[in-house]
């Protein structure tokens, strides 16, 4: 229990943003908020830019987050099926230590690019409260849903392809 309040402390911290104000939450009709990061394996996203004319699901998630080792695992099947139709999805990784991201996206054999948010910058912009949130983004780049917490693969799905 120690431990994981050791986790959890930092990350609250980062996401709280003492100068940035209060977190407000991405809503349903709201403009992506822009961003740029960079994978764990080496390749530089900037969104909307990089998701232009497809669907983007952006992932919040940490490994330590007992909820998102199932989700994005399950999320992988919905990402190999509709990529071709335009779905990119983003895991978004809040904070933690590239080594560990790295780690811990290879041992589920996620395939969808994992992208870095060094000190939750990224977390931050998009108002992320608590771990998984996933935020649904149309052609647009017009926010379209969201969801906190965990989530099913049939959900994820429906989400998702109500979008294609």
């Amino acid at each position: 229990m120690i431990r994981m309040a050791a986790l959890l402390l930092p990350l609250c911290l980062a996401l709280a943003g003492c100068d940035d104000g209060p977190a407000k939450p991405v809503r349903t009709g709201d403009p992506m908020p822009p961003f740029t990061a960079t994978s764990v394996d080496g390749r530089e996203f900037t969104f909307p830019t990089s998701a232009a004319g497809k669907v983007l699901v952006v992932r919040f998630w940490a490994s330590w987050c007992a909820f998102c080792r199932g989700e994005m695992a399950a999320i992988e099947p919905v990402w190999q099926s509709a990529r071709d139709r335009g779905l990119l999805v983003v895991a978004v990784n809040a904070g933690q230590e590239p080594d560990v991201v790295a780690k811990f996206a290879s041992s589920l054999g996620i395939t969808y690019p994992v992208l870095l948010d060094p000190g939750s910058r990224i977390a931050r912009a998009y108002g992320v409260t608590g771990l998984p949130t996933t935020v649904f983004v149309d052609r647009r780049g017009m926010v379209r849903g969201r969801i906190l917490g965990e989530t099913d693969a049939a959900t994820f799905r429906r989400m998702a392809e109500d979008l294609l």
